[in-house]
């Protein structure tokens, strides 16, 4: 609902003004630089088993996952957030990890797959039952394999999280 406050300034949504023919926009730092975080996600991309198969197609033409701002990087240090997509051993735990803490602050993760969020139905001794034992997970999907548009929601899921936080981007959090 736009409202019109006494200063001429129109309230387009909570905490959005705008200055009437001034192409001014009022807003606090942390919607503006939420707003540019959340707009150009780009994730490093760690598949391990069948659920890279439905990452891969996920950035494919059919989907266009670009209209969310998302471009699959291969260098963890130009990537905002990690996908976790299959199986994770205990041998491949440790470079998982090590991928993870190259990313910059502040750094996200998506757990895809049935594997990755709970060990699936390899219960074994040289799986990891859920990245969540040595990684803080962000947005989990479920599914064996999950579909392209589950792994798009959980993206939207990460960009509802990342727009309502507050003072993330400073650094002195």
């Amino acid at each position: 609902m736009i409202t019109v406050e006494p200063q001429g300034l129109v309230e387009v949504e909570k905490g959005l003004k705008i200055i009437p023919g001034a192409n001014t926009f009022i807003a606090s730092m942390d919607k503006v630089v939420n707003w540019s975080r959340l707009s150009s996600l780009w994730p490093v991309t760690f598949g391990l088993a069948c659920c890279a198969i439905e990452m891969m197609t996920t950035g494919s033409s059919h989907y266009d996952l670009d209209r969310l701002g998302t471009i699959f990087r291969g260098s963890p240090r130009q990537a905002d957030f990690m996908i976790i997509a299959g199986t994770v051993t205990k041998k491949m735990s440790p470079i998982v990890r090590r991928v993870y803490d190259q990313l910059p602050e502040p750094r996200y993760v998506i757990a895809m797959g049935s594997c990755a969020c709970s060990g699936g139905i390899f219960n074994s001794y040289s799986t990891v039952q859920g990245v969540d034992s040595f990684l803080p997970v962000d947005v989990y999907i479920p599914g064996c394999p999950p579909r392209p548009e589950a792994l798009m929601e959980g993206i939207i899921k990460l960009q509802e999280k990342i727009r309502k936080e507050q003072f993330k981007w400073s650094a002195w959090r």
